[in-house]
């Protein structure tokens, strides 16, 4: 029998589960794993990054956009500390990721030696799985582990790795596992009673509607049809944007601050919802709590657990929805859609007001707008969090070719442009942009070396308002003085030019057109630093478009003047129009 080093083996077992490249940054404590990486070079790429964090990132942002695993790695001690950043976000999004950790060598762990930390208290909490190997022999056999834990629990697998064992010979006899996992969708069947009650009650409602996340996003037809047959309109998590294309008439887009009008005012006005393959964490702040509620999961604990639930189904979205679809009549028309086919169209109609306004600082509308035009029907969107993802989710044009990912749940600052990376990897022939604040830039910038050494073509928008804008409006609303927001600004363009990208720093309409235009021709990546109005988003969770019990018409008039309002619509008038 062949003898091979262990790390070697290991990588043999990634390469089984279709693994072809991870991220990290080497340490002494991991070289027994560079030294197999470097063995395996024709079949394994490691792609180099300059901070750990960055590569947990991203392994965590591809995994939420291809469904396959994302591999990291970091040293003992300070790497291994650094990955938890993109660790957590995998966590709170339900991602599938392998950290390989580094240890000491065996012979120095447990005498405080060098960056030597107790390693598995660090990732108990953030991980679904969490060894540390104890034998060369069992390093495969871990790893082969470690993966299927990670793909059966969608979250992250922690393994940790003592320097010495990687180095051993062991018998190259390992077989892994992979060609043995089965991912099954045969979810129970639908409760027919339970169907029966769901579609009585949503084709009974004045004001149903069809909230899902990325539960459904296999389940696009189905929803689509469901909601044609019975005329209700759709919603969705800011994380399954794109599931419906954002030009179909009935898609009002999300709820909660990252949302839309149209999307506000469905969910507070639904006397029924049908709540798909979602965890929305705000349900009961935004859906109408009197609503009758029908909840579709593949996971019994989630049923109810956001809002409380008249009809329960323990099942996966498209077997669901084709049995609504199969057991319910056609609806010939329906006030309360129609109501928000209009809510929608005066939306479209207020925010294309913005789109070519040559103002200096630049309206952040007008980038968005030339993101719009030069995005290819596959490109891949990765986006920071903080009022970019407000802007992102209102204003990109989003179709289901295209795929969108952003820090859903734990909402890492520095999440777009690591997650590029990984897009760029992972899809090498589609067009990929980062899209970020200045503040979450400036916490990963420093890889744009990662994208320059690779020549990924990434589009990299900076939107700089020399804030952190969805803080300042958080102490807004709470009366505070602005405390700790203020950023300085930079040329983010030199900067980029600097670390080898081509760089573009943007103030007027005029020079955005033309930075825009010209990124597309360019091999490799490129930043462009748009200065921009420190605007808040409007918002509309918190709309006083009319005179009401709680808002004088002075309080309307402010605040129409303050987010230029003016033309937006009191959904109140339009329900009150189609006698919804």
């Amino acid at each position: 029998m062949s003898k091979i080093n262990a790390a070697d083996a290991m990588i043999k077992v990634l390469e089984d589960w279709h693994v072809d490249h991870l991220f990290g940054l080497p340490g002494g404590s991991f070289d027994s794993t560079m030294n197999a990486l470097h063995n395996r070079k024709s079949t394994m790429k490691y792609i180099q990054v300059r901070h750990e964090e960055t590569g947990a990132i991203a392994a965590a942002g591809e995994a939420k956009l291809t469904g396959k695993i994302g591999v990291t790695f970091g040293s003992a001690g300070p790497g291994a500390v650094h990955l938890l950043n993109g660790l957590y976000d995998a966590k709170h999004d339900h991602a599938p990721v392998l950290a390989l950790v580094a240890q000491v060598p065996t012979s120095a762990m447990n005498t405080d030696f060098f960056q030597e930390l107790n390693e598995n208290p660090i990732f108990a909490d953030v991980s679904v799985y969490n060894r540390t190997v104890m034998t060369a022999e069992q390093l495969p056999a871990v790893v082969d582990q470690a993966i299927r834990q990670a793909y059966e629990h969608s979250g992250v697998a922690v393994v940790t790795i003592p320097k010495d064992l990687g180095w051993a010979e062991i018998e190259d006899n390992y077989v892994s596992t992979a060609d043995n996992y089965v991912v099954t969708d045969n979810y129970p069947l639908p409760d027919q009673t339970a169907v029966d009650k769901a579609v009585e009650i949503l084709t009974n409602a004045k004001r149903p509607l069809i909230y899902f996340g990325l539960g459904a996003k296999k389940a696009a037809k189905e929803l689509k049809q469901l909601s044609d047959q019975l005329k209700i309109p759709l919603m969705s998590s800011a994380l399954a944007k794109g599931v419906i294309t954002d030009a179909d008439e009935a898609y009002m887009g999300s709820a909660g601050r990252v949302a839309t009008k149209p999307g506000v005012d469905a969910a507070s006005n639904a006397d029924a919802i049908l709540f798909v393959g979602s965890n929305f964490p705000f349900a009961s702040f935004f859906f109408n709590p009197a609503a009758k509620f029908i909840q579709v999961d593949v996971k019994p604990t989630n049923i109810g657990k956001r809002h409380h639930v008249d009809v329960g189904l323990l099942a996966d979205a498209k077997t669901a929805l084709q049995a609504f679809i199969d057991r319910s009549s056609a609806v010939e028309s329906r006030a309360y859609y129609d109501a928000l086919v209009a809510d929608k169209k005066n939306w479209l109609e207020w925010l294309k007001k913005f789109v070519n306004e040559d103002q200096t600082p630049l309206r952040v509308d007008t980038v968005f707008e030339q993101i719009n035009q030069i995005a290819k029907d596959d490109a891949v969107f990765a986006l920071d969090v903080g009022n970019v993802t407000i802007d992102g989710v209102r204003l990109l044009k989003m179709k289901p070719t295209q795929k969108i990912t952003t820090s859903g749940w734990y909402a890492t600052m520095g999440y777009a442009l690591p997650t590029a990376i990984a897009a760029q990897a992972s899809y090498p022939d589609r067009q990929v942009f980062s899209i970020s604040g200045d503040g979450g830039f400036t916490m990963v910038m420093h890889d744009i070396l990662t994208q320059v050494k690779y020549r990924q073509p990434i589009i990299n928008v900076v939107l700089t308002n020399e804030s952190l804008g969805f803080i300042e409006a958080e102490q807004d609303d709470t009366g505070q003085p602005h405390s700790g927001v203020d950023l300085i600004d930079a040329n983010f363009g030199d900067a980029a030019t600097a670390l080898g990208a081509k760089g573009y720093e943007v103030k007027t309409l005029a020079e955005l057109k033309a930075a825009f235009k010209d990124a597309q021709t360019v091999n490799g990546p490129t930043v462009i630093d748009v200065k921009i109005s420190d605007d808040r988003p409007l918002p509309v969770e918190q709309l006083v478009l009319e005179a009401d019990g709680n808002h004088t018409q002075a309080d309307v008039d402010a605040f129409v003047k303050q987010y230029h309002a003016d033309g937006l619509i009191p959904f109140s008038q339009l329900l009150n129009q189609f006698n919804a």
